[in-house]
């Protein structure tokens, strides 16, 4: 009897285990972000002054910011705006503002200026994430890697495009480039967008003109070799949506649902389609501020969530690292890694930016993530956040 008895308990034990390994056990999908009761008098008192000048219009159009460390929530807080309003008599390149469409056809997801679907969502509570859509989707690359839908960051990416017509200078040019000088941002095609409004003509604003973003990025002119220069282009990032793609014969969206949102328990978000039916990964995912913050919190716990590896081991350092130094030229300490910001502060801070001023400050050392959501696109000369914010997140 004792010897059946302790046969049960190791077969109990051990059910228990793999329950672990494997992040099934009932308790490990309980997360939820938990409440903080303020003991940091100078950290309230930096935030109090932060929030009375978003009140006060300091920074322009603020509409949420959110900060956590760890699983804690230290400070959230939206500022409803009317962009009914602020759209008003707006109308450019963009789009047009609330009273300025002709009709409803220019009342579409690419249209910047109408509150329709900018900056949130169909009045929802999903915010647009603009350009840090292009981390979270590296997020979702590393997530394919772990589980060996893509072999890793140094193979070529040629295989992902032979559905392509394109040039035998640009078959060539893919068969150098690896999955890391895309995600890195040294693809090595001419590419005007860095430092100009969207009000300008630049490559990404007729990329979202064309029919096929994919076939417009590789019809672009060769510039470099690859992995040579660093060139902001929003084209490379939006190349990663066909590379899950082919990789994965998932488009990158259903793929992320269920190798990574599902994992999170992000039930709710939207993602903007390009016109050949591949999502946009230059721009065009929304979430809510607290679940773009757990995708911080993964990368503050190396890629692991309810004892479950989401992503490769080491990935995590790997995307966090300065690929690219001195990405200006200008002698200074910024860099990228995979399509992350990384500041010249020391140690760095890995942060995703968006246009309109979206902000997503991951801090390791503090085991701090910081998001800012904002709609600063109307030509309004208010500071800019950025720097603010991030002091109070390294003071705390």
């Amino acid at each position: 009897m004792k010897y059946k008895t302790l046969t049960v308990l190791l077969v109990l034990f051990s059910l228990l285990s793999c329950q672990e390994k494997n992040g099934t056990s009932s308790e490990d999908f309980n997360f939820h972000w938990k409440n903080y009761v303020h003991t940091d008098s100078q950290f309230k008192t930096n935030i109090d002054s932060l929030n009375n000048e978003i009140i006060n219009g300091t920074y322009g159009y603020i509409d949420e910011v959110f900060i956590s460390k760890n699983d804690t929530i230290l400070f959230q807080k939206k500022y409803p705006l009317n962009y009914e309003n602020i759209s008003k008599d707006v109308d450019g390149k963009m789009g047009c503002g609330s009273n300025m469409c002709k009709d409803s056809s220019e009342i579409n997801l690419y249209n910047y200026y109408h509150p329709k679907y900018h900056p949130f969502y169909l009045n929802s509570n999903l915010h647009t994430l603009q350009s840090i859509t292009k981390s979270v989707a590296s997020t979702i690359v590393g997530a394919a890697i772990h589980n060996d839908d893509l072999v890793g960051v140094d193979s070529s990416v040629y295989s992902f495009f032979q559905s392509y017509s394109v040039s035998d200078s640009i078959k060539t040019h893919l068969e150098l480039t690896t999955l890391k000088d895309i995600l890195t941002m040294q693809l090595g095609l001419d590419w005007k967008e860095l430092g100009m409004s969207l009000e300008e003509e630049t490559n990404v604003s007729e990329m979202e003109l064309s029919n096929d973003w994919v076939n417009y990025t590789l019809q672009q002119s060769i510039a470099e070799k690859p992995g040579t220069l660093w060139n902001y282009n929003s084209g490379a990032s939006q190349l990663l949506s066909q590379v899950v793609k082919s990789a994965t014969n998932e488009t990158i969206d259903k793929y992320g649902k269920q190798a990574l949102f599902d994992k999170l328990n992000i039930e709710e978000y939207y993602w903007k389609q390009t016109p050949s039916g591949l999502p946009d990964t230059e721009g065009g995912l929304y979430l809510s501020a607290a679940d773009l913050a757990k995708i911080g919190l993964l990368h503050l716990k190396d890629g692991i969530w309810n004892k479950e590896r989401l992503l490769p081991e080491g990935w995590v350092n790997d995307a966090f690292e300065k690929h690219v130094i001195d990405i200006y030229q200008d002698g200074g300490k910024e860099g990228y890694g995979y399509q992350w910001w990384l500041t010249a502060d020391e140690p760095s801070l890995a942060v995703g930016l968006g246009y309109g001023n979206q902000i997503l400050v991951i801090i390791p050392e503090k085991e701090i993530v910081g998001v800012i959501y904002a709609w600063n696109i109307f030509a309004n000369k208010d500071k800019y956040i950025f720097r603010d914010f991030v002091d109070i997140l390294q003071t705390y």
